[in-house]
């Protein structure tokens, strides 16, 4: 549907629910929810970086996901059609297949199957490409991060946009501009806890 049928459509929703249906809570998700899917249904989570360091070591940065994302990969992440595990406790369990590479420039993952604890629908992730672009800018390389799906329609939007701004923006560029990321650790405590903390999960 199109911007300008917008507030036609909402005019015609405020007419049919009354004007006491509207001051309820419930009402107002629904109207907010029709706005929403005029503006956001088609973008997905997107964020980038730019370094100093050439495509293939950003190619390779990424493939080595144990050293930016967590220690606690079981699986092989840089071989394509090849599957892979990542975990956080119970929080969030998620199977990967590698879909596509070509080498310094892309590569692309696709969510097999996905779980966290937090949400109600379990269908979330799942389908979900996780796409990593790299281009040169000049003297710099850039690195672009999309997954594809992922919008604030997704009850785990915030809890996921915080973790992908420190892996990618924090962790991945570490290990691109210095060699050491910031993963979550197999033991003790990390970022993921930090967050678990911070969104009440534990």
């Amino acid at each position: 549907m199109k911007t300008a049928l917008i507030w036609p459509v909402l005019t015609l929703l405020t007419c049919s629910l009354g004007k006491n249906g509207l001051r309820t809570a419930q009402n107002q998700n629904i109207m907010t929810k029709i706005e929403n899917n005029m503006t956001v249904n088609d973008q997905n989570y997107t964020t980038s970086i730019t370094v100093d360091e050439n495509p293939g070591q950003i190619y390779r940065a990424i493939n080595n996901v144990r050293g930016w994302w967590s220690e606690e990969i079981e699986g092989p992440t840089d071989e394509l059609n090849k599957e892979w595990f990542y975990h956080y406790r119970d929080i969030h369990l998620c199977k990967m297949k590698v879909v596509e590479m070509i080498p310094n420039e892309k590569v692309v993952w696709e969510v097999i199957e996905n779980s966290f604890n937090f949400v109600q629908d379990q269908n979330e992730w799942v389908g979900n490409r996780l796409i990593f672009e790299i281009s040169q800018e000049g003297d710099q390389t850039k690195l672009n991060f999309t997954q594809e799906g992922l919008t604030n329609f997704y009850e785990c939007y915030g809890v996921c946009r915080d973790g992908w701004n420190n892996y990618i923006n924090n962790s991945l560029y570490q290990l691109i501009t210095t060699g050491k990321g910031e993963p979550n650790p197999k033991e003790g405590d990390g970022f993921n806890k930090a967050l678990a903390d911070k969104w009440k999960l534990n």
